[in-house]
Formats: C-alpha cells, sequence, structure tokens
C-alpha cells in the first residue's frame, strides 16, 4: 500500500505528451496570428515611412518623426498611420496588447528625457485610445528616454536627430483574429 500511495504525484506518459503537443499547437496558432497581423501591417504601411519588424511572438512598427525637439505634441501629419494601425488592430484583433515605446534624443538629462519620452509615449496611446478604438486598458505607455543603446542615430541631438525623436509601436500579444473566428 505505502509503494502505490507515493506514485500518485506521477504524470502518465501518455498525459503529458498531450499536454505537450496541445502548447505546441497553441503557441503555433498564436504565431501564425501575429504572422498574419505583420503582413497586414506590411500591406496598410507600405505608403509610410515606417519599418515593420516581426520577432517571436511580437511585432515592432518604428515609424517616422513624431516630435519636434523638446516637444510631446502629436503631429498631425503622423495620425493617418496612427488611424491605420489602430483600425487594423482594433478592427482585426481586439484582444490584442500593445506597447507604446517613447524615446527622446542625446539632448538633456536622463530624468527630463525620460519624462519626455514617456510623454511623446502617452500622447499617442492616448491618441490611439480616444479616437483609434483601442482598449485603454490594452494599451500601456513605457519610456526608454535616450537610452544609448536604443538611438537610432547615436548621441545626436537637435537638427538631424529627428528619429530619435520618436515612438514605437509594439504589439505584445495579437490575440485571436476576428478574421479566424476568433473573439
Amino acid at each position: 500500500m505505502a509503494a502505490l500511495t507515493g506514485c500518485h504525484g506521477y504524470v502518465k506518459k501518455a498525459d503529458f505528451d498531450s499536454a505537450i503537443a496541445e502548447l505546441r499547437a497553441t503557441d503555433q496558432k498564436q504565431q501564425q496570428e501575429i504572422d498574419g497581423l505583420a503582413e497586414q501591417m506590411r500591406q496598410r504601411f507600405a505608403d509610410y515611412d515606417a519599418k515593420i519588424a516581426q520577432t517571436k511572438g511580437r511585432i515592432r512598427v518604428d515609424t517616422a518623426t513624431h516630435f519636434a525637439f523638446n516637444d510631446a505634441t502629436l503631429r498631425e501629419e503622423d495620425k493617418p498611420l496612427l488611424d491605420d494601425f489602430a483600425k487594423v488592430v482594433s478592427g482585426q484583433f481586439p484582444e490584442a496588447i500593445v506597447t507604446v515605446e517613447g524615446f527622446a534624443d542625446a539632448a538633456g538629462g536622463k530624468a527630463f528625457n525620460m519624462r519626455l519620452g514617456q510623454a511623446r509615449a502617452e500622447a499617442v496611446r492616448d491618441y490611439l485610445t480616444s479616437t483609434g478604438g483601442l482598449s485603454a486598458d490594452k494599451v500601456r505607455a513605457v519610456s526608454y528616454g535616450k537610452a544609448r543603446n536604443r538611438q537610432v542615430l547615436k548621441d545626436k541631438w537637435g537638427d538631424g536627430a529627428e528619429p530619435n525623436r520618436r515612438v514605437s509601436l509594439v504589439v505584445d500579444y495579437a490575440g485571436s483574429s476576428t478574421a479566424a473566428g476568433g473573439g
């Protein structure tokens, strides 16, 4: 009897294999959703100065300059890209979780640029949630400030450093596509 009671914590190989197969299938389905979203964004954003990068489970949309020097005001010419981004995500992937990353150029102190990058990220997040139809609880804003390893043009500031004053939109999780029958 004692020998039999010691075995209750073990998992049968068939149950283990079944669980692993289910996890692999889920992972493959999520990767297919990300692949589909990345392709839609590549097609949709071909007319914009945006770069779409895909890593396992995530999509990064690096956009053109959004902000003037020492400013966190979203420019009118950048709103169409944000509108299209929100339309694709909210219409096809309503469960998606998006992170808006804010950046600054090399001018100014670290703390100042962290606040400026955060203000830029929040300006874009607020635009996406107020006019783009994305759910406020699914869009986060973070700042990298002037982190050297995140600058497009290392140590540049002022005129010519516009690529450092930007936001990136990262789809951290796509969820299920409504086109694929998900919710």
